[in-house]
């Protein structure tokens, strides 16, 4: 009898376990910043660069990994250009704001997946009314630099 129940218990568990580990959890903040992150995955998934250059403040920054700073939405839009085209996942792990800054640190990975592939700290300034980027700082959780090369021989002798 316990096996007839077993069964079907476990398969239900095994069912939830994609859903249960699609995301990491996300803080909570206003509908206002949550929409700049549920757009800017929008225009990263849809390789849209010049979409993800509009979220930023006229004078905004980007820092992406592995590439010179940008300034400006033209060399922001520059900088994105074939960087996208994948469903991501922003997450909040910290939120303030004072006036009309704001700083919101974050992780970020493939939509669906319960794993950071890295983070960001975007600071935000409202203008007219509007919360855009005035700095995307982002960088990934892999090792930085070439990869080691082979360990040396030791000297013949």
């Amino acid at each position: 009898m316990r096996a007839y129940l077993i069964a079907p218990m476990l398969a239900a568990v095994l069912s939830l376990a994609p859903a249960m580990a699609q995301t990491l959890p996300s803080g909570d903040v206003p509908p206002d910043v949550e929409r700049v992150l549920r757009d800017y995955e929008k225009a990263w998934a849809a390789n849209d660069a010049k979409a993800l250059a509009a979220l930023f403040a006229e004078d905004g920054i980007a820092l992406p990994s592995n590439q010179p700073p940008a300034r400006g939405k033209e060399r922001i839009a520059q900088a994105y250009a074939g960087g996208g085209a994948m469903p991501t996942f922003l997450r909040v792990i910290d939120y303030r704001a004072s006036g009309d800054l704001a700083t919101l640190v974050g992780a970020y990975g493939p939509a669906g997946q319960a794993r950071d592939f890295g983070k960001f700290v975007l600071v935000l300034r409202r203008v007219d009314g509007r919360w855009l980027i005035a700095a995307d700082i982002e960088n990934a959780n892999m090792r930085m630099g070439p990869p080691p090369g082979p360990a040396p021989r030791p000297a013949a002798g």
